[in-house]
């Protein structure tokens, strides 16, 4: 049996190419002509099963044969707000995971103890498009670009906001128990901190304007981990 191909098109239903960057894959490595089908993800929710009808060296144009929207697993919007990695390497393989599992947004916050002051969206939305495509899922996460800590939280985003740290001194409860308290719809947004945490002050400031002072577990974690601890526990609460 043919493997299925699977590609991102925006507004699929209002083209009848794809991208690019989409076509050369399916000429060139795929080797796709006129009668192969394939499906389309709009990254708003819908598949669509359409069929090649022209395939040339810089143009893969397709005809739609049925419309098929998606229905989430998660039952609320999720938003992970984390501070970059110093090696990208390790955020890149994060961002991956999460898309993977699932999640809305991601937002990349410049804390005080960050080493990591520039990131490149379009690197990273790359890997979003593939991992959308790798784990089946046709919503696209939203990036956001870095911004200060600060200004995250003065721009503070709706619906329930937690913040993961390690400061004992802090009074902290379990992410997922909390998560599991919620109604459903209610859009949560969890906070990971760079190597070496937040700073006490970051944390104190944020847990005075709202956020909640949480903790993963008890093992330490390295960031990126901290951060799929964080999706894995909102995944896990919000199934449908």
């Amino acid at each position: 049996m043919k493997e299925v191909r699977y590609f991102y098109v925006p507004q699929a239903e209002a083209v009848d190419e794809l991208p690019a960057e989409e076509a050369t894959h399916a000429i060139r490595v795929l080797r796709m002509s006129p009668g192969d089908t394939m499906v389309l993800m709009d990254g708003e929710g819908t598949f669509y099963d359409a069929e090649v009808t022209l395939a040339d060296h810089k143009h893969c144009r397709y005809r739609i044969l049925q419309k098929n929207p998606q229905q989430k697993t998660w039952n609320r919007p999720l938003t992970l707000a984390i501070a970059p990695t110093k090696m990208m390497e390790r955020m890149e393989w994060m961002v991956e995971k999460a898309v993977e599992m699932g999640i809305d947004d991601i937002s990349f916050l410049e804390c005080h103890f960050s080493e990591r002051k520039v990131i490149k969206l379009p690197r990273i939305a790359k890997i979003v498009v593939s991992a959308m495509k790798q784990s089946r899922k046709p919503w696209m996460t939203r990036l956001h670009e870095l911004c200060s800590f600060k200004r995250f939280l003065e721009s503070r985003p709706s619906g329930h906001l937690y913040i993961a740290h390690c400061y004992e001194e802090v009074p902290r409860v379990s992410l997922f128990s909390e998560l599991q308290r919620l109604p459903a719809g209610e859009p949560v947004t969890v906070m990971i901190g760079p190597e070496g945490d937040f700073s006490i002050d970051e944390v104190k400031e944020a847990v005075k304007c709202g956020c909640v002072s949480v903790h993963l577990g008890e093992s330490r974690l390295r960031t990126e981990t901290a951060g799929l601890m964080a999706v894995s526990m909102m995944q896990l609460a919000s199934c449908r």
